[in-house]
């Protein structure tokens, strides 16, 4: 009866480990897929650009938008004030304005550059429309990031 027992506590634990280490080895695989999903992608200016753009205009997220962003020379000044005049025309109006952009066309030299972009400001209610180009400075550290962005003469 003792063996018996024993056997039994022996085949439990046994099972017990197999889980253990099936459920870790688990684990293991979600994180190396999860790290993949969520990897920041800085390996095109464009690229940056548009990630910067969608965190700064559009989800308004500025903790988002500095995953993209240069680490020293940083000048937001004109992207803050065009983000501002949205939110200020929003609050005033009740109103909602979206941002949506295209053809971004990027330049580069070395570890510098500047990616192009045609930035387009909607009313949610589709009655007003206006298109403006802009410019953002790009430098690569260790990836792509943004520096700063500004609109451009026509």
């Amino acid at each position: 009866m003792e063996g018996k027992k024993r056997r039994t506590r022996l085949i439990l634990a046994m099972v017990g480990g197999i889980l253990a280490i099936l459920c870790l080895g688990g684990v293991g695989v979600f994180i190396s897929f999860y790290d993949e999903a969520t990897k920041i992608e800085r390996t095109n200016p464009d690229a940056v650009v548009d990630n910067f753009l969608r965190a700064y205009l559009v989800n308004r997220n500025d903790q988002e938008a500095s995953l993209y962003t240069c680490r020293s020379g940083l000048d937001l000044s004109k992207v803050a004030a065009f983000r501002n005049d949205i939110q200020a025309r929003e609050s005033q109006y009740s109103i909602s304005i979206q941002v949506v952009w295209e053809g971004l066309t990027v330049a580069t030299q070395g570890s510098a550059g500047t990616v192009d972009v045609d930035l387009t400001r909607t009313l949610a209610d589709d009655s007003e429309q206006v298109t403006r180009p802009w410019r953002f400075n790009v430098v690569d550290e260790d990836g792509w990031r943004v520096c700063g962005g500004a609109e451009q003469p026509r």
